[in-house]
């Protein structure tokens, strides 16, 4: 009797750890199938404004508070735009001095928490950048996707997909460079998004059924009038970029591809969130196995999408050493097998998806060398 007790005893704690392990990869896998729009992602620090002045913020000394360039500053309830760091301030150990570009809505008071953001502008084409822009619905397979139409008088049109944890609203970075150089534009929503379908598990598949929606983006374009479309897309948007390009129906009118910090490999990119989550190492398969078995997502399918044998338009990749979501190695090798279509620039102290914030003018430069040849 007392072996059958111990037995029962064994099976009961070996299942009650074999649940908490399913319970914890499953929470482990949250940080990329529900990572929420317009929210920091895992492991992006938060600061805390120490003072404000005529066109300056103090924040905490971070590697982030540090960074070059131009980024969002947000908080709870509240929007900045903060340019570079002031080298004639007065320096400190623990602070440092940012130029402050103007407050978009809210106030930042001294002790407010507050992280850097790649979204710079906030609202639509109008309000946003003074861009005539009209409001559209795009037919998808789950119902109406909304998007912005920015006109533009090329035959040529971009359409601008958005990645991780972020909105449409990240595409209006580059949208006045790109209306300044005559390209319609087409900044979509797609499942999952605010107004948009909900994938029927509410979950995000990291590119693997969203692409579809880009597929019906395209239609769109071409139903208006496009004859070539240029996808460019940031994050898990390259991942649906790459897949558009090479799966759809209507990828002969597919001219070239812009890919901001992709994610060529799904489960690299889980499982640097779930460890920015502080995931214990040993739980980080769980993390993948739970993802699996969550959205259908399998590592083969997504690997052939970012094949580089089955490239066909000229691609321009912008990407950096230091983002930490999607490894800038991935980048490397796949433009390695493919320099005759692949141009990868390299971008250091730049983000997951803040590649064009780190230099706007170098980025948008490299951007019109390579959009030249396709307008």
């Amino acid at each position: 009797m007392r072996t059958v007790k111990a037995t029962a005893a064994a099976v009961s704690v070996a299942l009650a750890a074999g649940a908490a392990g399913v319970a914890a990869g499953r929470y482990a896998s949250d940080a990329a199938l529900k990572a929420p729009p317009g929210r920091p992602l895992p492991g992006e620090p938060r600061l805390t404004v120490h003072s404000t002045a005529a066109g300056q913020i103090t924040l905490t000394r971070d590697l982030a508070s540090l960074r070059p360039g131009t980024h969002g500053l947000a908080g709870d309830g509240s929007h900045a735009v903060v340019g570079p760091v002031i080298d004639t301030a007065a320096p400190s150990a623990d602070a440092v001095v940012r130029r402050l570009e103007r407050v978009t809505h809210g106030t930042l008071r001294p002790g407010d928490k507050v992280w850097l953001t790649p979204n710079v502008h906030i609202g639509n084409p109008s309000a946003a950048l003074g861009l005539d822009h009209a409001d559209i619905d795009i037919p998808g397979e789950l119902g109406s996707l909304p998007a912005w139409f920015v006109p533009g008088a090329r035959s040529t049109w971009v359409i601008a997909v958005h990645g991780l944890a972020a909105t449409r609203e990240l595409a209006l970075n580059v949208m006045e460079f790109l209306h300044r150089s005559s390209f319609p534009v087409l900044a979509l929503a797609y499942r999952g998004d605010l107004g948009a379908p909900r994938n029927p598990d509410g979950l995000n598949h990291l590119g693997e059924t969203e692409w579809r929606d880009l597929d019906a983006a395209i239609r769109y374009a071409v139903r208006y009038g496009a004859e070539h479309v240029v996808l460019y897309g940031w994050s898990t948007g390259a991942t649906m970029a790459l897949r558009a390009a090479a799966h759809s129906a209507m990828r002969d009118h597919v001219s070239g591809l812009v890919l901001d910090s992709p994610v060529l490999d799904w489960e690299t990119t889980l499982r640097a969130l779930a460890t920015a989550r502080h995931t214990p190492g040993a739980l980080l398969p769980l993390a993948v196995r739970a993802a699996q078995g969550r959205t259908g997502l399998h590592g083969d399918r997504i690997a052939e999408a970012a094949d580089p044998t089955r490239l066909r338009v000229p691609t321009l990749i912008f990407h950096g050493p230091d983002d930490t979501v999607a490894p800038w190695t991935l980048s490397r090798r796949f433009a390695a097998h493919r320099p005759d279509l692949i141009t990868l620039q390299p971008v250091a102290h730049a983000p997951h998806s803040a590649m064009w914030n780190a230099d706007p003018a170098g980025y948008e430069e490299i951007l019109r060398r390579f959009l030249t040849p396709l307008m």
